[in-house]
């Protein structure tokens, strides 16, 4: 039995609230690279919705913050409006920096938007982050482009081939003469074009998110497994690019098709496990623990699991992996890679 996609948050929380575990490896260090903060009607998720997350359980000693069109410029140049993103999760670093919020560094890293199409002329917007933020570290121009109506293209309305666009390559030359960073969003039947501005710009890092976006709605319902083999092969030949990492997360979205946000009962961190391990597993062994971190992507994720359960969920996948393979991939990686200050324990 299946119940309806979009809930309430006090109907979405009464629904998590079914599911409860006991947390697994509680003392593990845990960088979250990958969440949001925003105040949209009715589904507000700012500091204390995030401390209540990270709170419930799990040792999550630091987060990065991933940009999501928050709290920009209402005035101003229209390519400068979105450093103030980075203006508001400063202000939020700093309530948790003070240490009255608890252990946790919420925002340690910020990665915030900033429109490569301008080309040369985004360097002025890439300056105006760092100036706003000591935490700042790259930007994420989603491209996540699909020729189907039923499948929702990214946020920042990408036209289709963006990453090979001359203007926009103009743009991502800026990134690497300021040692900044790129999050790459798209869906798996670009992830060859993430390869391609990976081996243009071999000085850059390139973050993949979410697996690369493995669609499962719309055209590529009930084709996972004729799918799966092609995003193997696209995240193997990712993987040699030396340097692209990639977040382990993400992965329970709606338009991945899993579903698990219309069911009745959320699923265990078993259920998640066992569901997604295909993926986890290939990308680990591709990228290596090196170059892979877990992340959450909530509150976006929240519509499928709790908090508690995601992280339950990973460790599940890595119960017979080595200490040292799980430090990296729960917290070195995302340290190593976002350059964070973290206070020592």
């Amino acid at each position: 039995m299946t119940t309806p996609a979009r809930r309430t948050p006090s109907d979405r929380a009464a629904w998590l609230a079914q599911v409860s575990e006991d947390t697994l490896e509680p003392a593990l260090p845990i960088c979250d690279p990958h969440h949001h903060l925003w105040d949209h009607p009715g589904r507000r998720y700012l500091l204390d919705e995030l401390l209540a997350d990270t709170g419930s359980g799990h040792n999550v000693v630091s987060t990065v913050f991933v940009e999501c069109m928050s709290m920009y410029r209402a005035g101003g140049p229209e390519p400068l409006r979105p450093v103030g993103e980075t203006e508001f999760v400063n202000g939020v670093a700093a309530m948790s920096a003070s240490g009255g919020y608890g252990p946790t560094q919420v925002a340690a890293g910020i990665v915030s938007f900033a429109d490569l199409t301008l080309g040369e002329r985004v360097g002025e917007v890439l300056d105006a982050h760092m100036a706003a933020s000591p935490r700042f570290r790259g930007i994420r121009h989603a491209a996540g482009w699909d020729a189907s109506p039923d499948v929702r293209n990214s946020h920042t309305n990408p036209p289709p081939g963006l990453m090979a666009d001359a203007g926009f390559r103009r743009g991502f030359a800026q990134l690497g003469r300021r040692g900044l960073s790129f999050e790459a969003w798209c869906y798996h039947p670009q992830i060859d074009e993430v390869a391609a501005l990976a081996r243009a710009f071999p000085e850059t890092t390139i973050v993949l998110n979410h697996f690369g976006g493995p669609l499962g709605i719309g055209p590529y319902a009930g084709r996972r497994a004729e799918i799966l083999p092609v995003w193997k092969g696209a995240i193997k030949t990712l993987a040699s690019c030396s340097n692209v990492v990639a977040k382990l997360g993400g992965l329970v979205m709606p338009l991945n098709g899993f579903d698990f946000h219309r069911r009745e009962r959320p699923a265990t961190s078993a259920e998640l496990c066992e569901t997604t391990r295909d993926f986890h597993l290939h990308a680990i062994d591709c990228f290596g623990p090196g170059r892979a971190m877990f992340e959450s992507n909530f509150p976006v994720d929240k519509a499928s699991c709790s908090y508690a359960v995601l992280w339950n969920s990973f460790k599940r996948l890595t119960a017979g992996f080595s200490a040292a393979d799980k430090a990296a991939l729960f917290h070195g990686t995302a340290a190593r890679v976002y350059r964070l200050q973290e206070n020592p324990s």
